[in-house]
């Protein structure tokens, strides 16, 4: 086993000098997935957790210059899911096993404080056995402590970069990398199962900005970490620049596996998207989250993030059907009920790896 890779086992830690040698430098990859797969397997076992997604809305008031829905895209053909429509979606997830609903979408300034509680309110009301987690960017203190008391239990929240010049390379004027952060802190601190994470492959990073990112998340400590390939989009101003590259984006994956061993760490969609076992090869490397889409078939292609996205023409039951049998053949199972629960074992976060999952 190389050096660095037996360090991650033993110390679950690198120098930055030495980050910047694993990014650099050719890792035996049998090796390094077969130690993240191992390290995996103490906490949870085979167990891969799912998480129903519901993608309520594409609008959004912010330019971010790698976004596909971004607010000045003017091709985009924009859509509101009601409160019903996004009601009958977790109606739907419940009947196929799904115990945690995440409602993901632009940041829509339709949806007032006041709508995000009544729709938490009422998918707790018509779900009280099930969590519900947010994903719909930077919010003051007040307007997450409100969701929180609502219902809202777990929020995701991509820092996307933790290099404030890298930061200002992707994002306009009117957001900030301190801000970012402030959201990220404010969740913790209410008492939200947070996750962050970052794009491999972003235009302009570097291996340095990487060290950045893992520092970053180690200060923050977040209960999940979604990272994935970036992807380009013909209506962005880096529609010129190239999309992410799955091996290393993998690599990646197992880094983070070895460094947070506890942490819940995605297959992402967009590992999927660049290849044809994307999110099974990201499993094999460390992940143990998938998230299924129960958006009407109607809008998927709507919200188009990046380009040639997977599973948009899917309804919701050949959406789990098809990811059952990909993990199946992955050498692992699917886990959607709360009765489930992960492998004993120490955990330094908040809360036991079990209640993680739930």
């Amino acid at each position: 086993m190389s050096e660095l890779i037996e360090k991650l086992n033993a110390a679950h830690q690198l120098t930055d000098d030495e980050l910047l040698r694993f990014f650099a430098e050719e890792q035996p990859e049998d090796e390094l997935f077969a130690a993240a797969d191992a390290e995996r397997r103490k906490y949870y076992g085979d167990a891969v957790y799912l998480r129903g997604l519901i993608e309520f809305t594409n609008y959004c008031k912010n330019n971010c210059y790698y976004c596909g829905i971004r607010a000045g895209n003017p091709h985009a053909e924009r859509y509101r899911l009601t409160d019903a429509q996004i009601l009958a979606c977790c109606v739907e997830g419940y009947g196929l096993g799904y115990r945690t609903f995440v409602l993901q979408g632009g940041e829509d300034p339709y949806y007032t404080d006041d709508k995000i509680c009544a729709l938490i309110s009422a998918i707790a009301a018509q779900h009280p056995d099930c969590r519900i987690t947010l994903s719909i960017g930077e919010k003051s203190r007040e307007s997450y402590q409100r969701y929180y008391e609502a219902g809202a239990r777990r929020y995701l929240l991509r820092h996307e970069t933790a290099d404030p010049a890298h930061y200002r390379m992707l994002h306009p004027e009117s957001m900030s990398l301190e801000n970012r952060k402030r959201c990220l802190y404010d969740l913790k601190e209410i008492g939200y199962q947070t996750g962050s994470g970052f794009m491999i492959g972003a235009p302009y990073q570097t291996h340095a900005h990487l060290v950045q990112d893992i520092r970053f998340l180690q200060a923050l400590e977040p209960d999940m970490i979604g990272v994935g390939p970036y992807i380009t989009h013909s209506e962005t101003p880096f529609s010129e620049m190239p999309s992410g590259d799955v091996r290393f984006g993998l690599k990646v994956i197992a880094l983070l596996r070895l460094l947070f061993p506890s942490a819940l760490i995605p297959a992402t969609t967009a590992f999927g998207s660049l290849h044809p076992r994307g999110r099974e090869l990201a499993l094999q490397a460390g992940a143990n989250v998938v998230m299924p889409n129960l958006s009407p078939v109607r809008v998927r292609k709507l919200y188009d993030l990046y380009e040639n996205k997977i599973c948009v023409g899917e309804e919701a039951t050949q959406c789990k059907g098809c990811l059952e049998q990909r993990v199946k053949a992955a050498g692992y199972r699917i886990v959607t009920s709360p009765g489930d629960r992960a492998v004993p074992g120490s955990n330094s976060l908040r809360e036991p790896a079990a209640e993680l999952t739930q």
